[in-house]
């Protein structure tokens, strides 16, 4: 597996000093300044600029603002630094915007900012068969399917893997993210007419660490995000969603997954059918450029600056019709596996697995699997034998075993009938 080196240097926003810098309205800083007083109580400029994420000259202007309207009381200083708390007027206005809004985290970018981010940190790679080779290094791929992948790579257009199932497709999509060995910067949340959309969200984004101290600390340093969706994938999950007990929106998953890939696995086999998915895309895939809508109807751009792969056993005139599988510039079929290749990942796996086989174990266990009108050989078959093995040991109380006679018991659970 290639080590990760987190090069980064295409997007270095500077810490913003002023309101003009920042790019956000002084009116919804004020918002999350009073939102985050009345949760944590006992402030100060400094714990202030840690929790939104903003220099403390940002703070302190909005501070003097409070101020000067009777909104804070003063209650000490810590060196330099003014030790406060909401006034009972403070806490009025602040009770009222928490109703609108329950948003304290990290001060959002401009939606003018995310695009230029998002478009400067497009992906550009470059790759040649022996760095795929090193990039899918724990899989057995042929050279053949490495020439296939490297140009649609290259490319950073939308991927169709298709083929039968249990044979690699996914494992093949989510491992395309190991060719980027570089960093991006994704921002806590974007601001959209005054409204606060969450965007960072640490179950897809790899954050990284980041040394680097005159950053705008509302970007975090992440890896290139690469997103797994299956049959769950609804139409809602791409669009904005409004939390109405929050009031504030979770970006959808395309947003998420900008600079980075969207594996839409099992493709076809969704709550929404594949046309409606498809037409949905037909513009981003075409323009890299979507469309998104806030509850009262204000409609904007955002970038769609990401690899899309669709993962499917289906094949592709079932889903598609000619006009969108034409947008879909690369299709890469992956066929059953020959001998050699699941020879190579049975050893592999019973390897890794640490079972001992017999001498000839490989050639049987490769006539088991085609017995009984099964025609092909599928890479998946090795790794849920030794599985369904390592069970059946520790059901008996022992370690696994492969024998013949143990390996017809497993293929008898595995294997349905007929």
């Amino acid at each position: 597996m290639p080590v990760f080196a987190p090069v980064r240097s295409v997007f270095n926003p500077a810490i913003p000093q002023t309101f003009n810098d920042l790019g956000i309205s002084e009116s919804l800083v004020l918002d999350l300044v009073l939102r985050r007083m009345l949760i944590e109580g006992y402030s100060s400029l400094q714990g202030l600029s840690r929790s939104l994420r903003l220099s403390v000259p940002i703070v302190d202007i909005v501070f003097k603002h409070m101020r000067g309207q009777q909104l804070v009381e003063i209650k000490g200083m810590t060196g330099n630094d003014y030790n406060f708390i909401l006034s009972a007027a403070g806490k009025q206005l602040a009770g009222e915007r928490f109703q609108v809004s329950q948003y304290a985290g990290a001060c959002p970018v401009s939606l003018n900012e995310y695009q230029s981010a998002t478009k400067v940190q497009a992906a550009k790679v470059l790759v040649d068969r022996k760095t795929l080779r090193n990039a899918f290094s724990d899989l057995i791929v042929s050279d053949r399917m490495l020439d296939q992948l490297g140009p649609a790579i290259i490319s950073q257009n939308s991927i169709f893997v298709y083929g039968p199932t249990g044979n690699g497709k996914t494992s093949l999509a989510e491992r395309m993210l190991r060719v980027y060995q570089d960093a991006v910067l994704i921002p806590y949340a974007v601001e959209v007419d005054n409204q606060v959309i969450s965007l960072y969200d640490p179950v897809v984004h790899q954050a990284l660490e980041n040394d680097e101290p005159d950053l705008d600390r509302r970007w975090c340093v992440c890896k290139r995000p690469c997103i797994v969706v299956g049959g769950e994938l609804i139409p809602s999950m791409l669009e904005l969603r409004l939390d109405e007990a929050s009031g504030i929106y979770a970006a959808p998953l395309q947003m998420k997954a900008n600079n980075g890939i969207l594996i839409i696995d099992d493709f076809g086999r969704q709550l929404m059918s594949p046309r409606d998915l498809l037409n949905r895309w037909i513009v981003p895939l075409d323009r890299h450029v979507d469309y998104l809508t806030l509850r009262y109807g204000v409609k904007f751009q955002i970038p769609f600056e990401l690899m899309v792969v669709f993962s499917t056993n289906l094949e592709p005139s079932d889903l598609a019709d000619e006009a969108f599988l034409r947008r879909i510039h690369n299709k890469i079929y992956v066929e059953a596996v020959d001998a050699g290749s699941f020879d190579q990942i049975f050893f592999r796996v019973v390897q890794a697995r640490n079972i001992e086989s017999e001498p000839d174990s490989a050639e049987y266990f490769r006539k088991l699997c085609l017995r009984e009108g099964r025609t092909e050989l599928r890479a998946c078959y090795p790794a849920d034998i030794c599985n369904i093995l390592l069970s059946i040991g520790r059901y008996e109380g022992r370690g696994p075993i492969m024998t013949k006679p143990e390996l017809e018991r497993a293929a008898a659970l595995y294997f349905a009938k007929g």
